[in-house]
């Protein structure tokens, strides 16, 4: 009998969502403004979907056209086929009678259908969310513009520009870090190129800064791993999009054969006027993903590589620590001249809280930064350039993230290892203010990020006099691009400093000789400050004495040795995973 009950629910469920179904596919069917698209009825049919499951050839039918309607694109079917189609491909769904899936294939304009592996799984596993976001992606890859002739040259071109992109990533090159793949990535000149199958979009992966298990456990990294982690993998599809401006597009390689090399290692190109090309209104673009936070400077060294700007209505300008939150000045957030303190807690439960300053990143005019989300681009001689540039900014953000946790004081009772000031210096370098283990004064650790893969970072005001400690603390930040990391590692190194006995030929700190009544303290940035050391404390104005700095800018004699960073307990230890 309750089999029965449950059979006669779930026809009616059936026949509620079919008949609910087709009148919202009516009203979404009637003349409309296109710019207006009535996403009141897209939410109800959305909530629909996930109410009723698919159990049958009909309703599949129905989950199907409803998210080719929602993609812009058509549909249509036979007795056990659905076809979602676009104007440069198709999808091609063979269903089963009792609603399931037998076969989902791709078919790229000109090609054969070829077998879609993950879209049939989506399908399966009825992730009907998930597979609607991979579809979208493959729709925006072949969503190009213009009629139906320029679409064609246009995807074309694009095909052509994919083609170079992969020629020049085989060319050789001196590998960098011990994964292959995160090599290609994080140093190849085209990156990580991701088109093995017709159902997925063109994308490079540029940028994979360490996750959170290097940091604890300094193994090395799975690429596999990085799409589930933070931070994510950066990623740019490569697509084209309409330009007010016409643009010579390539119709054919732009790579001499064999490909060549220049005598700085770049690839060499033949000028787009020197192989057959079309002259279209229209670009290649960059489409980052996630967008990448960006300062003015970086934004114009974009545009002196591809000689296109970047439209600034599309750019919202803001200090570079508010768009690395993620924040806006909507309600409940905090404005930009309100400062904001970050508790970020580290393996082995210890905690350290940064502030970072309104005033000094909020009026630092190289610090204003925007999140760019598409570049544009005319030439495959672009890319390497550009994924430098993005690689370059990435390795900043990374490092200013590392500061950043939940906004404001932490945890309820509990009280950080280190109070730390984080301040711009220039638009590639910060300093970081603590106070020192061993006395009661500060210490500035200058950050300096060269490049994705050339970090410096100097110590001043620290009484230390081993050269090495500078070169230490730049493997440590390479290693693991994270600043609370690098101070954990220079803390531990202080206390070990001041807790050593003194050599017979070592002298004395300044520091040990002489309990000044008040500290003075100069940043790299120039700020000073004085406060009685009675007063003093890490939560007050941060500087280190210029009498302590100078010593210290001397760089380290060539050769230094110095201790392996993550062999050292202070770093990090089996109690720390």
């Amino acid at each position: 009998m309750e089999s029965k009950i449950s059979k006669l629910h779930l026809k009616f469920a059936e026949k509620t969502w079919n008949e609910t179904f087709q009148l919202v596919r009516r009203c979404m069917d009637k003349p409309k403004d296109k710019s207006k698209p009535c996403r009141p009825l897209v939410r109800s049919l959305e909530r629909l979907q996930d109410v009723f499951n698919v159990s049958s050839m009909k309703t599949m039918r129905s989950r199907l056209e409803m998210i080719a309607k929602q993609q812009g694109m058509g549909f249509h079917l036979t007795e056990a086929t659905c076809y979602l189609t676009a104007d440069l491909f198709y999808l091609e769904v063979v269903l089963l009678p009792y609603g399931g899936v037998e076969e989902v294939k791709v078919a790229p304009h000109g090609k054969a259908p070829v077998p879609s592996e993950s879209f049939l799984q989506l399908l399966r596993s009825k992730e009907f969310a998930e597979f609607s976001v991979k579809l979208a992606g493959l729709f925006t890859q072949y969503d190009i513009p213009g009629d139906s002739e320029t679409r064609l040259k246009l995807f074309s071109s694009m095909q052509w520009l994919w083609k170079d992109l992969q020629h020049i990533s085989q060319l050789p090159s001196v590998p960098k870090d011990s994964d292959p793949r995160v090599d290609v990535m994080n140093h190849g000149r085209s990156g990580c190129l991701i088109a093995e199958k017709e159902d997925f979009p063109m994308t490079i992966q540029f940028y994979a800064p360490p996750t959170d298990g290097m940091k604890t456990s300094d193994r090395p990294l799975l690429f596999e791993e990085t799409a589930a982690t933070e931070p994510p993998v950066q990623a740019a599809r490569v697509t084209v999009g309409v330009s007010d401006a016409a643009h010579r597009l390539q119709m054919a390689s732009l790579l001499p054969q064999p490909p060549q090399l220049d005598p700085q290692g770049h690839p060499v190109f033949l000028s787009s006027a020197e192989a057959p090309h079309e002259t279209l209104p229209a670009c290649f673009l960059l489409k980052l993903q996630p967008a990448v936070p960006m300062t003015l400077s970086f934004v114009d060294k974009l545009r002196h590589i591809t000689d296109i700007p970047i439209p600034d209505v599309d750019l919202q300008w803001a200090p570079l620590p508010k768009l690395l939150t993620g924040r806006s000045n909507g309600p409940g957030e905090l404005p930009d001249e309100q400062d904001t303190i970050f508790t970020v807690p580290l393996p082995g439960g210890a905690l350290h809280r940064y502030v970072l300053l309104a005033a000094a990143w909020g009026e630092a005019p190289a610090q204003r930064a925007a999140a760019v989300d598409s570049i544009p681009f005319t030439h495959p001689a672009h890319v390497p350039a550009l994924l430098q540039l993005l690689r370059h900014q990435s390795a900043i953000n990374t490092l200013l993230r590392s500061c950043i946790g939940p906004p404001g004081d932490g945890a309820a009772g509990s009280v950080p290892d280190l109070h730390l000031e984080v301040l711009p210096e220039s638009e590639t370098s910060f300093s970081v203010t603590f106070q020192r283990p061993d006395a009661d004064s500060l210490a500035v650790l200058l950050v300096n990020v060269c490049d994705s893969s050339q970090i410096t970072c100097t110590l001043f005001g620290s009484g230390m006099v081993d050269p090495s400690v500078d070169e230490y603390l730049s493997t440590v930040t390479k290693r693991f691009m994270s600043v609370p990391v690098t101070l954990k590692a220079l803390h531990g190194r202080l206390e070990e400093s001041s807790s050593a006995p003194l050599s017979p030929g070592r002298p004395a700190t300044p520091e040990a000789e002489n309990h000044r009544s008040s500290t003075t303290v100069t940043a790299p940035s120039g700020a000073l400050t004085a406060r009685p050391q009675s007063a003093a404390g890490p939560e007050e104005g941060l500087a280190v004495a210029e009498s302590e700095l100078l010593p210290e800018i001397t760089a380290s004699p060539a050769g230094a040795s110095y201790p392996d960073p993550f062999a050292r307990a202070d770093v990090f230890t089996p109690g720390d995973q």
